[in-house]
């Protein structure tokens, strides 16, 4: 965890026209601790057509993402990372022995796509959902959305903003 919970992103500028998403992980799978201890991870095993299109479609390298804990106790936000990769086959899909495996996929006409996804920092403590709920500033955002269960969701910038404050981050620029 970074001392004071600054971003190692670097600045933003104004020009910049970067994206905001969230990603969930299961900790027990892949944490954010997970993430900070090994720099960067490649996000396969998305199986669903939505989420594999925000991937592989929408998302750029330099995109910030909420990197979002799901089925635990508490559920929430757990840190920022960073997509430090443009889309490519997710190998998985090829591979008979991993779960993920798909017999639709074939490294000609690969189905599923997967991102690099790169640590930028950690929360002290997670930004339970319940919180994420209650702030009026945040009325919109997916996560909080009765039967939301997509992997992967767009956020605004405000939305990731204001995440970020309530969870004592600093946005990337904004050191002083």
């Amino acid at each position: 965890m970074l001392t004071e919970n600054q971003f190692r992103a670097g600045p933003m500028k104004e020009s910049a026209k970067v994206q905001f998403w969230l990603m969930k992980s299961e900790p027990s799978v892949y944490s954010i601790k997970d993430l900070q201890r090994d720099g960067k991870t490649a996000w396969e095993g998305v199986r669903n057509y939505q989420a594999r299109n925000f991937m592989r479609d929408s998302m750029r390298v330099g995109d910030l993402v909420l990197f979002y804990h799901s089925n635990a106790d508490p559920s929430g936000v757990a840190g920022v990372a960073k997509i430090a990769s443009q889309a490519y086959p997710d190998a998985a899909a090829f591979d008979s022995k991993s779960r993920y495996f798909d017999e639709r996929s074939t490294p000609d006409k690969p189905l599923w796509f997967l991102v690099d996804v790169a640590f930028v920092a950690a929360f002290k403590e997670i930004l339970p959902l319940e919180k994420i709920k209650q702030a009026k500033e945040l009325e919109g955002i997916m996560v909080a959305k009765r039967g939301m269960r997509l992997s992967i969701q767009p956020v605004s910038e405000a939305h990731f903003k204001h995440v970020c404050h309530l969870a004592g981050c600093r946005m990337p620029g904004n050191e002083a």
